[in-house]
Order: structure tokens, then sequence, then C-alpha cells
């Protein structure tokens, strides 16, 4: 017994942020986050990019492809990856200031480096879109950072299985992972609001959270020739926007670390529940539980 609580206890500790500037925990992030940027950019070349041709560097305009849902996931994906910075730096002790400088840009630096692979691709290209979608879900989190003090709206992502990969495979995904990434159909983007940071005096759980959500349907890729598929036909693109439940994980009171962390990385996906969908084509739909 004794045993098991020192082994919890030397996790928590582990897990606790320091209270002033770690030089060996920051250079552990520093070189930790170099390591795993470097790798993840080393792998996504072999694995995407290799088989395709290489081009002179060049921009493509494709804002108005998949209905936007590609630059809801850029937004989104640098939101995450600058939150992570932040967080291992304040784990570190380092300075509010560095937190948002070299933190909360990772996110950017990264994903317009994955843009640069972009446009050396003759199959891709640059995109000014997508780099200003990462530059949004950056802003997002600093901007809620120096005007509150803390994040009280929250992007997050939820995903559903869809019958539209299975009419492009090789776009939109042939394995779970890969319909999880490609799949824009199954896919939802949420601002997650969290109530009592509004109204901190009001009796609202700190945990309670109100989402608005974005989605699309009816995409099976903006170059496919249709005349070589044969697809149903009441098929057509469609907008979907949703009201939801949610809870804001990090606000949940713990006295673990560990715990706190945990809650923190899985405070990136909404959760499922009850929600209230809405489209152009089908009005109103509810759904007891949506994900």
């Amino acid at each position: 017994m004794l045993q098991s609580l020192s082994g919890q206890n030397s996790k928590n500790s582990f897990f606790k942020p320091s209270d002033s500037l770690n030089k060996q925990k920051q250079n552990t992030v520093f070189i930790s986050e170099a390591i795993m940027a470097s790798g993840a950019l080393i792998g996504l070349n072999q694995l995407w990019y290799a088989d395709y041709p290489k081009s002179n560097f060049h921009f493509i305009n494709d804002n108005a492809e998949w209905l936007q849902m590609d630059k809801f996931g850029h937004s989104y994906s640098s939101y995450q990856l600058g939150r992570f910075g932040v967080e291992m730096l304040h784990w570190s002790g380092a300075s509010k200031k560095n937190q948002l400088i070299y933190g909360a840009s990772l996110g950017f630096v990264f994903l317009t480096a994955v843009e640069v692979f972009d446009g050396y691709s003759a199959e891709w290209g640059a995109s000014i879109g997508d780099v200003a979608a990462n530059a949004s879900g950056t802003a997002f989190y600093v901007s809620q950072e120096l005007i509150w003090k803390e994040q009280r709206i929250v992007p997050k992502f939820s995903y559903h299985a869809t019958q539209y990969a299975n009419f492009r495979p090789d776009v939109l995904g042939s394995t779970f992972s890969e319909k999880l990434l490609k799949d824009y159909n199954g896919q939802t983007y949420w601002l997650s609001v969290n109530l009592h940071s509004f109204s901190k005096k009001a009796t609202i759980p700190k945990w309670f959270n109100i989402a608005l959500g974005y989605g699309a349907e009816g995409m099976i890729g903006e170059k496919d020739s249709k005349k070589l598929i044969t697809l149903p036909t009441n098929m057509e693109k469609y907008r979907k926007f949703y009201l939801s439940l949610d809870l804001d994980l990090t606000k949940i009171d713990t006295k673990s670390h560990f715990l706190e962390t945990i809650f923190s990385v899985l405070n990136s996906i909404k959760i499922p529940a009850p929600t209230l969908e809405y489209s152009l084509q089908n009005g109103f739909k509810f759904y007891p539980l949506y994900y």
C-alpha cells in the first residue's frame, strides 16, 4: 500500500508544473519538440510526398474546396499544437511571455513547414488559405490569453464514419485512421464555450459548456471525374451547423497533476452529447447522442 502511494506521489510530482524556470525541463521540452517535429516531417515526406513528382515552389487557391472543412482542420490543429506547446513550457516553469511566443507558435510553425512541402509538390501547392487558417488558430489561442488570461472558448473535434469513403477510398481513406484524417464528411469542428467563465458569479458548474459546430456532407473530392464514379442520384454538397452540450475537462477539480494532464489532452475532443443540427437541405434534426 505504501509503495503504491509512493509511486502515485512520484508520478504526480513529475507532472506538476515548476514554480519557476527549470532549465533542465525547458531543454527537455525544446529537444523533445524538435525531435518529434523533425520525425513527423521526415515521415510525412516519405509516406505522403515521396511517390509524387516535385516541382518549383508554387501557390494554389483551394479556398473553395471541401466547403472549407480543410481550413477548419488547419485552424483547429494549429490551436491544439500551440496549446500543447504552451502547456509544455508552463510545465517547465517558463514565463507567460515565453509560453505565448515560443509555445503558442508551435502549431503555426509546424503546419507552415508542411505547407512548404505542398508548395514543392506537383500534385498540390502551397495554399495561402491554409497559412491564414494556421495563423487564425494561433491567434485564437493567444488573443484569449491576452484578453481573458484563460481559454474560455476551445476548438474541438469529433468524427463519425460515413458512406462517402466507399466511393473514393483513394481520396477519403480506406482504413479508420485514413478516414479520420481525410473524410471531411464525417468530421465536425466545434467551438466549445465555457459558460461559467463568462459569468463567474452565476451558479453554473465550472465544467459545463455549450458547443457550436460546423460540418459538411456530400463531398467526394474536388478534382474527381464523376463519369468514372457511380454516385447516388440525390448526392449533393451542403453545410451543417450544430448546437450541443459539452464538458470542459480542464475545469474538473482534481488534486492529481497526472489526471489534469490526461484531461487536458482529452479536452481537444468533443464528447458525444445531445445535439441539434440545422442545414438548408434538411432543416432541423435532433440527435440524442451525436459524435
